[in-house]
C-alpha cells in the first residue's frame, strides 16, 4: 500500500512545494538537518553523490560556491533538476549523470574542495543487517568513502542509525555526528579533513517533531 505524500508534508520537511515521491520523501533528509550539514561547506566547491530529489542539494547551493551533484537514476535526477529549479538555484549547480563509482566518470569531475555522500540505504526485509563495512548501502559506503578520500581529504558521509559504531574503527581520524529528532536519534555523518570539528563523538538535535504524511 503506498502512502499519499501532502504538499504540507513536503513544505515542513524539505522547505518548500518541491516534488516528491514516497521514496524520495523517505529517503530525503531533512531540512534541518541538510542545513545544519551544508554550513560546513560554505563557499566551497563540492561534489554530491547520490542526489536523490536535490533536497540536500538545495541545502548545499544555498551555502557552496557550487555544487556538482551525480545521480545514477535517470527519473531521480529529473526531480531534483525539478526542484533546484524551483529553488532558484539552477545557475549554482551541475547535475552529472552516471555511476559515481565509474572511473570515467570520477576522472571527469572538475576540481572540489569537499565532498557530500548520502549513500542509499533504503534496502530493508527480513534479516537485513544494515553494515558500513562490506557495505549494504547503495554504492557500498566503504567503497564510496575510500574512492572519495582519494579525491580530497574534506568529505563528509550520511549514514543510518542502525550501523554498530565500532565498523568505523580504523577510518583515518574523523568526528562521528549522531543527529537526533527529538529523543530519535535519525543519522550518523562522519566528517574528515577540515570539514571536522573535532575528533571524536558529537551530537546534532533538532527538537521539534518532523513532518508527518
Amino acid at each position: 500500500m503506498h502512502m499519499m505524500i501532502s504538499q504540507e508534508a513536503i513544505r515542513t520537511k524539505f522547505g518548500d512545494d518541491y516534488t516528491a515521491d514516497e521514496r524520495t520523501f523517505i529517503m530525503g533528509i531533512d531540512e534541518r538537518f541538510t542545513s545544519h550539514f551544508a554550513k560546513r561547506f560554505s563557499g566551497s566547491r563540492v561534489l554530491e553523490t547520490c542526489s536523490g530529489a536535490g533536497f540536500t542539494t538545495i541545502s548545499l547551493a544555498r551555502a557552496a560556491a557550487r555544487v556538482i551533484t551525480v545521480e545514477i537514476h535517470g527519473p531521480t535526477r529529473e526531480k531534483a533538476m525539478q526542484n533546484v529549479l524551483r529553488a532558484g538555484l539552477s545557475e549554482r549547480v551541475s547535475f552529472v549523470s552516471g555511476d559515481i563509482l565509474n572511473p570515467g566518470i570520477i576522472a571527469d569531475l572538475p576540481m572540489v574542495d569537499a565532498v557530500f555522500m548520502d549513500p542509499d540505504w533504503a534496502v530493508t526485509g527480513p534479516g537485513h543487517i544494515y553494515r558500513f563495512r562490506n557495505a549494504t548501502t547503495e554504492p557500498p559506503a566503504d567503497l564510496l568513502l575510500e574512492k572519495m578520500l582519494a579525491i580530497t581529504k574534506n568529505v563528509a558521509m550520511v549514514l543510518p542509525p542502525f550501523i554498530d559504531t565500532r565498523e568505523f574503527e580504523g577510518l583515518p581520524p574523523h568526528e562521528l555526528e549522531r543527529l537526533y529528532l527529538q529523543d530519535s536519534h535519525e543519522l550518523f555523518c562522519l566528517y574528515f579533513g577540515d570539514l571536522a570539528r573535532a575528533v571524536g563523538t558529537t551530537e546534532f538535535r533538532v527538537k521539534e517533531p518532523s513532518a508527518l504524511p
